[in-house]
């Protein structure tokens, strides 16, 4: 009897401490995590500035889902010149049994890329790299893939509840775009020149006086979506989940100046490895994503957005860099229908309790996938192409020495795939600061070592 009662003594024990150590790990009121957006990317260089979430748990009852969150972010890149301004604000309990997410966004880009159309389609010659001071055959520094242009979007999405993880979603974004040729704006070299020579030898010049790029988009325009749709949802927790479903199938369509009509569908599964690691079980997570333009033609300044119900990053803008596919340079794939999947297996190496909060160090391998669904702008391309399907510009061939095609029509349906991995640090599970490191493996897409740098998992 003793021994029995010794026994239930240690079991009850044990059940004291493990409940006591689930109870430690619950965050109340405000929590605040900031840091400074001294980042790094080959596409605009070196990013000055802040970034940051403000979370309310309340007393706690929800954690580790917040109340209210709040983001926001004021940054300004070296190289680019890229100037981005940001607040968000998420919750699912403002409004009883809807989920409110909104935000508002500027973002200025003088030295913009313009890559070209259809991904491998578009050709690239390392001489005239986007964003890259270089001297080209032609004995001066120029972008023959720079433009500018400066966005305002302001958006506003719901969600409500049909059933337990059904919820209905619909949502409002308005956009103002202005798109013009590269700006300068004075900038300079290390040694005091000029870092782009001051020409008209643009893809986006070409583009527009070839008329691929229409009179009715060249300078910008307004585009106000409407999207709605359905959302399941069954993962147990946002940020980082360990297990569940989240998919979405909705409709996204502009019926503002050039009218078009997107069919969207993702499907994410976050399944848990039974493997004993003490900061907890490594997760397969995997991503298959659809979008398509089933009505009209998206103008040039709204074909690299992509739509979603839920912004879990300031840009969702795609197809390349930390929003779809890693390892491609930013916006490189432009098309009015992408199909592409991620996967990654995500493995908690250490946590630990610092100044009262919670953290977690994480690294994340992965492999991402894609493939055009609908090419863009295929009929104006074809109307300057030559029998092959091959399109020639006489100042990039001026600019290179070289006699190659700047678009090529039988590489539009290149498969494009890429892998890598990435280191995590989370605070409360939710503040996440992410580094991804990848290497495109298509021949003509490769960026070198991709860097990403920002918050949150990639989905």
């Amino acid at each position: 009897m003793k021994k029995l009662l010794l026994t239930i003594a240690a079991l009850l024990a044990a059940g004291a401490m493990l409940f006591a150590e689930e109870e430690k790990e619950m965050k109340t009121g405000w929590s605040f995590g900031v840091l400074p957006t001294a980042t790094y990317s080959v596409d605009n260089g070196f990013q000055a500035g802040a970034f940051g979430d403000v979370y309310y748990y309340g007393d706690g009852g929800t954690y580790p889902d917040p109340l209210h969150k709040i983001s926001w972010e004021g940054s300004y890149f070296t190289h680019s010149h890229r100037m981005r301004l940001y607040l968000a604000y998420d919750s699912k309990y403002l409004i009883p049994n809807m989920r409110v997410n909104a935000s508002v966004t500027y973002m200025n880009d003088p030295l913009y890329s313009l890559w070209g159309f259809n991904g491998a389609a578009a050709t690239q010659n390392y001489d005239v790299w986007g964003n890259r001071d270089m001297t080209t055959l032609a004995g001066n520094n120029v972008n023959y893939y720079g433009m500018s242009r400066d966005m305002l979007r302001i958006l506003a999405n719901f969600q409500g509840r049909i059933t337990d993880n059904l919820n209905w979603a619909a949502g409002v974004n308005f956009w103002k775009w202005n798109l013009g040729a590269m700006k300068d704006n004075g900038v300079k070299g290390d040694d005091g020149s000029k870092m782009f020579y001051d020409t008209d030898a643009t893809l986006y010049n070409f583009l527009t006086t070839a008329g691929v790029i229409t009179e009715a988009e060249k300078n910008g325009g307004v585009a106000v979506e409407l999207n709605a749709g359905l959302v399941y949802d069954t993962r147990d927790m946002e940020a980082a989940p360990n297990k569940g479903i989240w998919a979405e199938a909705y409709l996204n369509g502009n019926f503002v100046g050039s009218p078009y009509l997107k069919a969207c569908a993702y499907f994410r599964h976050y399944i848990s490895i039974p493997i004993p690691i003490p900061a907890g079980n490594p997760v397969f997570a995997y991503r298959l994503a659809w979008q398509h333009t089933i009505a009209g033609e998206t103008p040039l300044f709204m074909v690299q957005n992509n739509p979603l119900l839920v912004q879990r990053n300031m840009i969702s803008e795609g197809f390349g860099s930390s929003n779809t596919i890693r390892g491609l340079r930013e916006n490189r794939i432009l098309a009015e229908g992408m199909a592409w999947a991620n996967t990654e297996l995500r493995i908690k190496l250490v946590k630990f309790t610092l100044a009262n909060q919670y953290f977690y160090v994480a690294v994340n391998p992965f492999f991402d996938a894609g493939i055009i669904t609908r090419p863009y702008k295929a009929d104006a391309l074809a109307k300057i192409a030559d029998s092959e399907g091959k399109i020639y510009d006489p100042a990039f061939n001026a600019l290179t020495g070289t006699t190659d095609p700047i678009y090529d029509a039988s590489k539009v349906s290149t498969l494009v795939y890429s892998g890598g991995a990435g280191l995590k640090i989370a605070m409360n599970q939710n503040f996440i600061v992410s580094a991804d490191f990848a290497k495109c493996f298509t021949e003509g897409m490769d960026a070198g070592l991709w860097i990403g740098i920002g918050i949150n998992y990639q989905f």
